[in-house]
Parts: C-alpha cells; sequence; structure tokens
C-alpha cells in the first residue's frame, strides 16, 4: 500500500480543502468535520488501492527485477491483492459519494486513472507521467470538491501537481537500471515551474510570505537528491531522488495551504511529515 505515500495523498486533499475555502478551524462542529474525514478516507482507499493494482499488474515482472515485493516474495498471493485492492478503491469512491456527487465522480476519476496507469500507462514515456500526474490533480481537485462549486473556480490548479508528478514519474523510469541526465535536467525545470506557479498564486492571494516558510524546505529537499543524482544518475541516487520528491508533497502542500490562507491547515499539513518520513524507513515508497 506503500503507507508514507499514503500520507501525501491525505495531504493532498487537505490542501484542497483549503484551496476552497472551507476552513474548519472556523467551524468544528461534527457535521463540519464528517466531509473532511470521509475525503481523508477517501484518498486513503483510492490511493492504496491503486499501489495495490500495480504490484498486482507488475507481479510477473517484480520476480526478477524486485523479488522483495510482497507478491512475488510469496506474502500475499495475486487474487488475494486484487481482492484488496478492489476493496480499497471501492470505499473510497462511496465515501466521497457520501460527501457529494462532485467528489464521488472525483474519486471515482482518481481510481480509473491508477488503473489505467498501473496496466497500460506506464509503458508509455509521455503518457505514463502524465497518467500518474492526474492521478495526484485528480485528488487535489478531491479536496478542493469540499465545496462543489469550488471545483469550477480552481479546477485549473490540478496542472500543478499534474507537471510535479509527471515529473517524479519520468525520474523514476531510472530506479533500476540507472536514469540519464537529460531527464534529471527536465525534471529540475519542472520543479522550477512549480515552485514559481505556488508562489504567483501566493503573490495574488497574499499569502507570500508564509507559503515562502513552506517552500524554501520543499526546494532543499526535491533539489538535494536530485543534483546529487544529475551528478550520478545511478539507480540508488535516482530512486533516493524519487523517494524526497514524493515525501515532499506534503512540504507543498503546506504551501498550498499557506498561500490562501488557511495556516492552521498548512501546520496540520505539515505535522504529517515526521509520520511519512518515519513510514518511509519500515516500508518502501517506490
Amino acid at each position: 500500500m506503500r503507507p508514507a505515500n499514503i500520507v501525501t495523498s491525505v495531504a493532498d486533499v487537505l490542501a484542497g480543502i483549503a484551496i476552497s475555502g472551507f476552513r474548519p478551524n472556523e467551524a468544528l462542529q461534527p457535521q463540519n468535520l464528517l466531509p473532511i474525514l470521509l475525503l481523508c478516507f477517501s484518498t486513503v482507499g483510492l490511493y492504496g488501492g491503486g499501489v495495490v493494482f500495480n504490484d498486482v499488474f507488475d507481479a510477473a515482472l517484480d520476480k526478477i527485477e524486485r523479488p522483495e515485493r510482497p507478491i512475488p516474495a510469496g506474502l500475499i498471493t495475486i487474487r488475494e491483492a486484487a481482492g484488496l485492492g478492489a476493496l480499497m478503491l471501492i470505499a473510497g469512491i462511496i465515501a466521497a459519494a457520501f460527501t457529494s456527487l462532485t467528489s464521488g465522480i472525483l474519486a471515482f476519476l482518481v481510481a480509473l486513472s491508477a488503473l489505467l496507469y498501473d496496466k497500460w500507462g506506464k509503458h508509455h514515456s509521455f503518457l505514463g507521467p502524465l497518467n500518474m500526474g492526474l492521478c495526484r490533480g485528480f485528488n487535489l481537485l478531491l479536496g478542493v470538491s469540499i465545496v462543489p462549486h469550488a471545483v469550477n473556480t480552481w479546477w485549473f490548479l490540478a496542472l500543478v501537481p499534474v507537471i510535479y508528478i509527471a515529473s517524479i514519474t519520468m525520474i523514476s523510469r531510472g530506479e533500476v537500471h540507472g536514469g540519464s541526465r537529460s531527464i534529471l535536467y527536465t525534471a529540475s525545470v519542472f520543479y522550477i515551474i512549480v515552485i514559481s506557479l505556488i508562489l504567483y498564486f501566493a503573490l495574488t492571494k497574499g499569502g507570500m510570505l508564509f507559503a515562502l516558510i513552506f517552500l524554501l524546505p520543499f526546494a532543499w529537499m526535491i533539489f538535494r537528491p536530485l543534483l546529487k543524482a544529475i551528478k550520478e544518475p545511478i539507480g540508488k541516487n535516482i530512486g533516493k531522488a524519487v523517494k524526497a520528491g514524493v515525501l515532499a508533497l506534503i512540504l507543498m502542500n503546506a504551501a498550498w495551504a499557506a498561500a490562501f490562507g488557511a495556516l492552521y491547515l498548512a501546520l496540520v499539513i505539515i505535522l504529517l511529515l515526521p509520520l511519512s518520513l518515519k513510514l518511509g524507513k519500515i516500508f518502501a515508497v517506490t
């Protein structure tokens, strides 16, 4: 399930909630907290289920390249894993649908995008990164959908995680056999674009100072291993760059919340980082 990654998906949803204008600190009644909990539960099911199916579809290849993964290691059968993945995806969609029809549709799109990537997308050099980026983009909008009409206003912000995750996905192709410096340089340019876009919205929303508090460590966290990988593009270094890029999503999401004036949510999001880092030491991230 990649538990450390699941925590980052919760951060996506919380950032989306901040973007929507919904403020839980101003409305702490149970009826207002319920949709937040439902959407967080939804993204846990969607992300976890998507990753489980990634291992289901890769079972034959993993016997050769990653025999330590649960299925080739014999810890779980393909049938059992597929059942678990399906249960998680369905639970994720149902939880979102209890929030609103818009949320249910977006959850379905996340699940569909994940399955398309697991089965076909990952095998395409261009469509694969784009496909994986769409999973995160829809996940951000899942959070925004806590105020359904806000999706119509902020839908285009989903392009930012699309660009960012597409970059990480491009980099990850070199985890096993090493990568190309040109791809790593391209990813660094995309990283700069992502940071610039967040800064732009922070400036327009009046949250520049608070956003920088999270963007500066975000930049350090993603560029430090990436520059090392550019210097020596071997599988080990690329794997570290991918892991850092995934876990740094929490900092990026905190920056989104701060940029939109939801400092309370930004602090809640940043508290997820130690948990994700801890889980990242125990469970695989990539």
